[in-house]
């Protein structure tokens, strides 16, 4: 009995969750902050011409709103069966939704559900929850350990053969994509439905393709930073319209 009022107790969108989140994002602008006014501060101090520094800052918050559109996208995929409180913290803070979204879908399909709604079991919840930090966290604590070491080997190889070093960070980045590629054709072989999630990828390669096209021959500079909230929105868009015709 007392499982059962645990069950019918537990949200994902619980008060709780959202002081703890509301915390979380408090200290971090906090702490951005608190950078910004030193930062201002050291400006004025070695004599900087502070339009150019206020410049800067108004340009750079302009910026930001690209890739904060997509995670915003993460967010909203998310929250359909997390909740708002965990994917705000994961991906307002640190993460990224093409690492959010596989961890939290391994760690359903190994506990035997589906994403498909609202998690309502508070294992199932603070199962994902913990898949998707503790996984991320060994780059957080080998990246300050490792990442000289990693510079001077990339350097190293690039400065013996520019060739090879070219083809070596191609290598890395093709290896990235593979690994989540696996995903999008895990399913090829369950028919029709399995083509959907390869079809959204073509379409959102294709969207990437014409804004790089666009970028570099037609000089669209400003398109460059809101390709991929572009090609997010259209094959999401795609994934919702195109669902009932593969069955899905």
């Amino acid at each position: 009995m007392a499982g059962i009022e645990n069950l019918n107790k537990f949200n994902v969108n619980s008060t709780f969750l959202y002081i703890v989140a509301s915390c979380v994002i408090a200290f971090v602008l906090a702490q951005s902050l608190f950078f910004l006014i030193i930062s201002c501060r050291r400006a004025k101090t070695i004599g900087m011409d502070m339009h150019i520094v206020w410049k800067t800052i108004g340009s750079t918050a302009l910026f930001t709103l690209a890739p904060a559109f997509s995670i915003l996208l993460g967010v909203v995929t998310l929250s359909a069966f997390l909740g708002l409180p965990l994917p705000w913290i994961r991906l307002s803070v640190i993460g990224a939704i093409t690492y959010e979204l596989p961890a939290a879908t391994s760690t359903a399909k190994a506990l035997g559900i589906s994403l498909s709604e609202t998690i309502k079991d508070p294992k199932v919840y603070s199962a994902i929850a913990w898949v998707m930090t503790l996984g991320i966290l060994p780059s957080i604590l080998l990246t300050p350990i490792l990442i000289k070491k990693i510079q001077k080997g990339v350097i190293k190889i690039q400065t013996k053969d520019s060739a090879w070093g070219d083809i070596f960070m191609t290598s890395l980045f093709m290896g990235m994509i593979s690994a989540f590629s696996g995903m999008v054709f895990s399913h090829v072989r369950d028919g029709v439905r399995g083509l959907l999630p390869i079809s959204v990828l073509f379409v959102s390669a294709t969207i990437m393709g014409i804004c790089g096209l666009l970028v570099k021959k037609a000089h669209i500079k400003w398109l460059e930073n809101y390709a991929m909230p572009f090609s997010m929105l259209i094959s999401m868009a795609f994934a919702a319209l195109a669902a009932p015709l593969f069955g899905v």
